[in-house]
């Protein structure tokens, strides 16, 4: 067996490739990733992951006890080197020379070294053990903020490689088994550091806040209307940082409809989705309206809730999706602007896919803990506030479908884009997660 391939059987597909497809790899120097015994990995990939749900984790971080935050670090020591070894295995069954991507495999030793470090973990048994895991945790955390860019342009430079669609169903299933796994590990974290405040005490029964508005990342009373305001007014903000001078010309954000709906969610992942449509929205309307006189119309946003779902409705006057753009608006992999992304995305060399890695620091004492809540690695990438990565959109969707609920758009050409947003409201429904066997399935 030729050094480097090791057990990568599919990877023979690589020689059927068109010349032009191998081509454009000839010209660039990249190491790939060596080759390693597979027999490990085979073990992780056989177990079964164990998702849960946003009512699971309130439940088990509402009374947190030291066995219980023991009990959560477990979970996660044996979840995570499961998580991952699920996605590598997704990587060896892509063609050898798409992996051999310098992107790509950049992704794949990341979650290689990952995987190694996270299933040599001893059982966690005491306090000490879960602070040093916890180490462990923000270290990898902070090294995969990489992991976002480099797939995105790796699957941008692989195009006449793979099929566009099954690219797309790739990009999905990593962006979302990551989501997955920062959850997990950031809830973990949330609680650890819950658990070691000075206002926690662990030997009361009385010592649970029932009117806590957390428990570790969740955030129980959500409140769209509070959510869509302040998240227009970052993204109204974040156009008026853009320099294109014309600040008189950014829409008005109006909320209408069920203004006391609340639900419990975790907020970073609804401020990206909300932020991202009202950002494309008020972009669009100042675009079509720039050289008109008096005000732009506004953006409407309807909030319509039901006995198991809050719908959202972001509605614009934009003058919709063109035409030659609205068929790859949910792909990661195609569509006429990849040049344009491409050469984006090489900008922004870390990305935690969060509104606020776009804010301006500040001083995290100075934020209300009310009203924000910001997520352990959104401090650590940043990028500009107009540069268009154009996966906003597909990014939102992935967001939105993980706490089973969906995200749909219908442009009307010449007049604008309805934007709809479910989401699940009693945080019953399990994490939409990926196992090999499902994807083999597809």
């Amino acid at each position: 067996m030729p050094p480097g391939l090791g057990r990568w059987s599919p990877c023979r597909r690589a020689l059927r490739l068109p010349r032009r497809a191998v081509r454009c790899f000839s010209t660039q120097v990249h190491q790939p990733p060596p080759w390693r015994p597979a027999s490990v990995l085979d073990e992780w990939v056989e177990r079964e992951l164990r998702p849960i749900s946003l009512r699971q984790l309130t439940f088990f971080g509402r009374t947190l006890t030291e066995s219980r935050l023991i009990s959560s670090a477990n979970y996660v020591r044996t979840e995570l080197p499961t998580r991952i070894a699920h996605r590598l295995r997704d990587m060896q069954k892509l063609p050898y020379v798409v992996v051999s991507n310098p992107h790509i495999s950049l992704v794949y030793e990341l979650y290689y070294k990952a995987f190694e470090r996270f299933r040599q973990v001893p059982e966690i048994r005491s306090l000490e053990d879960n602070d040093r895991y916890c180490d462990i945790l923000r270290e990898t955390l902070k090294e995969h903020l990489a992991v976002i860019p480099n797939l995105a342009m790796g699957v941008l430079e692989c195009q006449g490689l793979v099929e566009p669609d099954e690219m797309d169903r790739f990009m999905n299933t990593m962006l979302r088994s990551r989501i997955s796994r920062r959850v997990i590990a950031e809830q973990h974290l949330a609680l650890t550091d819950t658990f070691n405040s000075p206002w926690h005490f662990p030997e009361s029964a009385a010592r649970t806040d029932l009117n806590a508005d957390f428990v570790g990342e969740v955030f129980l009373k959500c409140n769209a209307k509070d959510v869509v305001e302040r998240c227009g007014r970052l993204a109204q903000d974040l156009m008026r940082q853009s320099g294109t001078g014309a600040e008189d010309k950014i829409p008005e954000i109006k909320v209408l409809g069920h203004l006391g709906a609340t639900f419990p969610y975790i907020l970073t992942h609804l401020e990206y989705i909300v932020g991202e449509l009202l950002r494309n929205s008020i972009q669009a309307v100042m675009e079509k309206y720039r050289d008109t006189p008096g005000d732009p119309p506004p953006i409407e946003v309807l909030i319509c809730e039901a006995p198991q779902h809050v719908i959202l409705r972001f509605s614009d006057q934009g003058g919709g999706i063109p035409r030659e753009v609205l068929p790859y608006v949910w792909s990661f992999s195609k569509g006429p602007r990849t040049q344009s992304r491409l050469k984006n995305l090489g900008q922004v060399p870390a990305m935690a896919a969060t509104m606020q890695e776009l804010t301006v620091p500040m001083d995290r004492k100075t934020r209300d803990r009310e009203t924000f809540r910001e997520g352990s690695l959104t401090s650590l990438s940043s990028r500009p506030p107009n540069l268009r990565l154009g996966m906003g959109l597909p990014m939102s969707r992935v967001y939105a479908e993980y706490w089973a609920g969906s995200l749909a758009l219908h442009s009307l050409e010449g007049y604008g884009v309805d934007a709809f947003l479910q989401i699940s409201k009693l945080g019953n429904k399990n994490e939409q997660v990926t196992t090999r066997a499902a994807l083999d399935a597809v």
